[in-house]
């Protein structure tokens, strides 16, 4: 009794049709399609590896000589 059969669907489906008629139902249908689609997409996008950066350092400094030689003043000039 409590089971749903193929004839409450079908009964379901022409009350549908007959609020909505057959072109909602349609375009409804397509939007469906197109958001598959979509998504589909989008999935396949983000599978694809990313390019890698460029190879300049991120943060470029220039190393002098001096400061390396003598750590104590390396220091020093890093706290002033």
């Amino acid at each position: 009794m409590g089971g749903v059969s193929i004839w409450h669907w079908i009964v379901v489906g022409v009350i549908v049709m007959l609020l909505f008629g057959r072109g909602k139902v349609s375009e409804l249908m397509g939007d469906v399609a197109k958001g598959i689609k979509s998504f589909k997409k989008g999935m396949a996008d983000d599978d694809e590896p990313a390019t890698p950066p460029s190879a300049t350092p991120a943060d470029p400094r220039v190393i002098d000589q001096a400061t390396t030689s003598n750590p104590a003043a390396a220091k020093a000039e890093h706290k002033a």
